[in-house]
């Protein structure tokens, strides 16, 4: 039985996750490189400890929700890593974006320890996290994601889909659709605007019809009224859309619509955007046809 959860990272996704398993009735015990974003978790009944050594000391599972794969490769097998402090026969789940082959060599490593290991990257934004909305792709041998189903489903939809790795290259494909979604519906805001349409009415309009979409749906809203406060920032998803370009390129494939939407979240993380919500890059659209307009 799992009672006792360590969750390693408490930033934008991490912290609603921490409670949620909190008030599902596990012991949770949190760490953050930057501890004043894991205080505020003590009200919530979750435990914060002040290092990670310390978060996973007698974990029958840690959850690690950090922002990339090397930043996971160090806090597992780094100086000072807590991979040698977790516990035979503990769980790793590794709730972060990284790339497949960085999941299975974690998994081997961990296994060559007594550890055993899945991947289980999410989509749904922060709002999914506080809301336990989240949908899980869950990589790992069959017995590992049956043993942690019931925690992760206090998360979100657990959504098995193949062994460690495949998670991850799930996640890939959904930021793959995503991120060129987001693109497209900029562009057609853009090109409603240009045309002299009113873009609130013609968004309401295609709702319903083929081209409606969550992501147009919520990422048109924003773009429509400037909200761009973060649930998943424009840096993000720069980084997964690098990912997935660099496995084309090893599986020798040519994505166009992928190096499109990686260049146009490229300038718009070259800037004060590169922090607000993945939605802002139809101010970097924008800011092209300024230029184009000015030559």
């Amino acid at each position: 039985m799992i009672d006792r959860v360590a969750l390693l990272g408490t930033g934008l996704m991490g912290a609603p996750m921490a409670r949620n398993l909190a008030r599902a009735g596990y012991a949770v015990s949190a760490w953050n490189r930057t501890a004043d974003k894991a205080a505020a978790l003590a009200e919530d009944g979750v435990s914060v400890a002040d290092t990670a050594r310390l978060c996973v000391a007698d974990a029958d599972s840690v959850f690690i929700v950090l922002s990339d794969g090397p930043a996971c490769d160090r806090l597992l097998f780094g100086d000072g890593g807590v991979a040698r402090w977790i516990r035979p026969g503990a769980t790793v789940v590794m709730m972060s974006s990284i790339d497949p082959p960085s999941a299975r060599r974690q998994a081997d490593r961990l296994s060559a320890l007594g550890i055993d290991y899945m991947d289980a990257p999410v989509s749904g934004g922060e709002r999914g996290a506080i809301d336990a909305r989240l949908t899980i792709f869950a990589g790992g041998v069959p017995a590992t994601v049956e043993k942690m189903r019931p925690l992760l489903e206090t998360l979100g939809r657990v959504n098995p889909v193949g062994g460690v790795g495949s998670g991850q290259l799930v996640k890939l494909a959904n930021q793959m659709i995503v991120g060129i979604t987001i693109e497209a519906v900029a562009e057609a805001l853009l090109i409603i605007e240009r045309g002299g349409g009113r873009p609130a009415e013609a968004f309401a309009a295609l709702e319903g019809g083929f081209a409606d979409s969550t992501v147009l749906r919520q990422h048109g809203a924003r773009m429509l009224n400037g909200n761009h406060v973060p649930g998943g920032t424009v840096a993000t998803q720069l980084k997964d859309l690098r990912m997935a370009t660099a496995m084309a390129a090893d599986l020798g494939l040519s994505l166009p619509l992928l190096a499109g939407a990686e260049d146009m979240f490229a300038r718009a993380a070259d800037g004060p955007d590169r922090s607000l919500d993945h939605s802002a890059v139809h101010r970097a659209l924008r800011a092209m046809q300024s230029i184009g307009d000015a030559i």
